[in-house]
């Protein structure tokens, strides 16, 4: 009898053992999903965003496989857009992806963030295997401080070649309270006194400069990788590309994070197509 108990105790601990998942996916109305699906669903769409929480490793290499699968189907027809290169930096993008200088080189005049190496060069690197056109779609960060402390008229005191890495102007702002008192929030969390309406419209300088980009580089389809408020609700970005590219088909994955992965959280509903969904206690990379 002791080792029939013994025999359900460490079977029971297994079940319990087999029962995690590092990530769950689902669609659009909260149905879990497969993999398959989801990049049958995206490979039809001419522009793909993928949302992400910056230190969750889990979207980082979903994000790299998503990318990479995308090369596959779309082959030389496909442009990779990141958020985290800046367009000013685009000339030396190009000459790291088109083989003519070194990562190291890149690397030291690219002002890349903190986590490229381990999180965003790989993705980088893809272009560089498949041959594509890698854009750094994101307003140069000290424009977007500009504008934080001075309003949108601040750019008015650029030169020509300086407005040439930002979206025209002038920016179609539409004033949003709920992104205000968020950002105002942040501000008093962090104990800096920036204007929260000043910070919102960094904010959108951020996502009109990315959607022109995007614009401007697309040929025939398009991923872009973000973070998941720059894509949340298809607005941010997408709000300013359909103002440049009006009827493209867009798709959006988006990451989240949840206690339980077994069911999409009412708070995540309507935010993406389709949803990455991690456990909160999942490591982070930073």
């Amino acid at each position: 009898i002791g080792v029939i108990i013994f025999w359900f105790c460490l079977t029971a601990g297994l079940v319990v053992a087999q029962e995690k998942r590092a990530y769950t996916l689902f669609d659009a109305d909260g149905q879990e999903t497969d993999y398959a699906h989801m990049m049958s669903v995206l490979g039809e769409r001419q522009v793909v965003f993928i949302g992400e929480i910056h230190n969750c490793p889990i979207a980082h290499w979903m994000e790299y496989e998503i990318v990479k699968d995308l090369c596959e189907v779309h082959k030389g027809k496909l442009a990779i857009g990141l958020e985290m290169l800046e367009a000013d930096n685009q000339l030396v993008l190009d000459e790291y992806v088109g083989r003519l200088i070194s990562s190291d080189r890149f690397e030291e005049e690219a002002r890349l963030w903190p986590n490229y190496q381990t999180d965003y060069a790989a993705v980088v690197g893809l272009g560089r295997e498949y041959g594509l056109k890698v854009v750094a779609t994101n307003v140069p960060r000290r424009y977007a401080n500009m504008v934080k402390n001075g309003g949108f008229e601040a750019l008015d005191k650029l030169s020509a070649e300086a407005k040439g890495y930002i979206a025209p102007l002038p920016i179609d702002y539409v004033p949003d309270e709920e992104a205000a008192g968020m950002f105002g929030m942040m501000m008093i969390g962090s104990g800096k006194k920036s204007n929260p309406e000043n910070v919102a419209k960094a904010q959108a300088l951020k996502d009109a400069t990315m959607g022109w980009f995007i614009a401007q580089n697309l040929k025939s389809k398009f991923v872009h990788l973000n973070g998941n408020y720059h894509s949340d609700f298809k607005k941010g970005i997408i709000t300013y590309l359909k103002k440049y590219r009006p009827n493209l088909k867009i798709a959006t994955v988006c990451s989240v994070r949840q206690d339980e992965i077994d069911k999409l959280g009412e708070e995540n509903e309507g935010r993406a197509d389709f949803y990455i969904c991690v456990p909160t206690d999942m490591t982070m990379t930073y």
